[in-house]
């Protein structure tokens, strides 16, 4: 049998019956480096992203205070998208579904929409965390886990948002490889709130704005860490890891994320699906276009849209950030604080078909010669 998943208060800040964590508790373990020798390491090939973890963002009272307020003009709008994607889900697949979120990101939004089915129709749904890691594919274990006490076909994933459908191609390769070698079939479809890169056929919107979740990390998220892939740590009888950051508890906001947002259910509106849900994947062509015309060479640096510009200012070490002429300054106001703060340079670039635009450095060193000789030419 596969191990049992974690629950809260010992692994994470959630209440133990909004979400079991399918993974590996590495709280003790020493993780952390710092961002400027991660991106060296990944990028020189030296080392995957996913073998380590940035230390966690502390934000100041001012970043705080702007978060609390992104929440409060924010809450309606992700309360309706929250009620359409959960609606088409259970339309589609039935009240018996069983929600498997993409950690980090995708678990807020999961526990949202195990509170909405429970809000709108009494309905129970099974929640779980997941890991999935670009290059390296979902958690084949999980999927055990998931396939030992469920059938598979009820399952659906869930994550928060897509940028240019890295992740969306990711799960389908995944599912499709554990389908040939165990003969179990997942649905490899994946539920998000926002699909601003328009790879997704079930979503609540596909606007590109803020959602609040993506202002914080772990302490939106139940204190829980981005997952972990190492393979001194992680091995093929234990799930991927994650820390839980349980000293951070005096800063958590993940309760009050999701009362904030719940507490606005009674207010939604139609929650019809929308009626283009075509796939057309034209934020990857938008993509495309933005690492032709910076002479960038590598898609995976330039991160689309608000929540993928946020992590490249969290963790990453940004290049730039391309915003939106005319985009709504509520969108964008963390945005610029915290270039502001990592003395990153902001273009307003005409016709961007996402809010903003994050562009990690390319050929980044540490050695000043070093960066400043590889960065590529506006």
């Amino acid at each position: 049998m596969t191990p049992a998943p974690l629950r809260g208060p010992t692994f994470g800040s959630y209440a133990p019956d909004e979400v079991g964590w399918l993974l590996t508790d590495l709280s003790g373990v020493p993780l952390e480096a710092p961002t400027e020798e991660r991106e060296e390491a990944v990028q020189s090939g030296g080392a995957h992203y996913a073998e380590s973890l940035p230390h966690e963002y502390r934000p100041d009272a001012g970043y705080l205070a702007l978060y609390r307020s992104v929440l409060a003009a924010t809450a309606p709008r992700l309360a309706q998208a929250v009620g359409t994607v959960t609606e088409l889900v259970l339309r589609e697949r039935g009240p018996d579904v069983v929600l498997a979120s993409l950690a980090r990101a995708g678990t807020p939004i999961g526990v949202l929409m195990r509170r909405w089915a429970a809000w709108a129709h009494g309905l129970d749904l099974r929640h779980y965390a997941v890991s999935i890691v670009r290059g390296r594919g979902i958690d084949r274990l999980a999927l055990r886990h998931l396939a030992e006490h469920h059938h598979s076909s009820r399952v659906v994933f869930v994550d928060g948002w897509t940028g240019k459908g890295a992740i969306a191609r990711e799960l389908a390769a995944s599912v499709a490889e554990h389908e040939y070698d165990t003969g179990v079939r997942f649905d490899p479809r994946l539920a998000v709130l926002a699909d601003p890169g328009r790879c997704a056929t079930t979503f609540g919107t596909r606007e590109d704005w803020l959602i609040a979740s993506a202002c914080l990390n772990s302490t939106v998220s139940g204190l829980v860490s981005r997952t972990v892939l190492h393979p001194g740590l992680v091995g093929p009888q234990r799930y991927h890891g994650a820390k839980f950051y349980a000293e951070l508890a005096c800063s958590d906001v993940s309760a009050g994320f999701l009362d904030a947002v719940s507490a606005q259910f009674p207010h939604v509106g139609d929650t019809t699906a929308p009626a283009d849900r075509v796939a057309d994947h034209a934020g990857r062509r938008a993509v495309d276009s933005i690492v032709e015309a910076y002479g960038i060479g590598d898609v995976n640096l330039v991160k689309p849209g608000v929540g993928e510009t946020t992590r490249v200012l969290l963790r990453r070490v940004p290049w730039r950030v391309l915003v939106r002429a005319g985009a709504p300054a509520a969108d964008v106001a963390h945005i610029r604080l915290l270039a502001q703060q990592r003395d990153v340079p902001i273009e307003e670039v005409a016709d961007l078909p996402y809010t903003c635009v994050g562009l990690i450095h390319p050929g980044y060193t540490r050695s000043p010669a070093g960066a400043d000789a590889t960065a590529a030419a506006p």
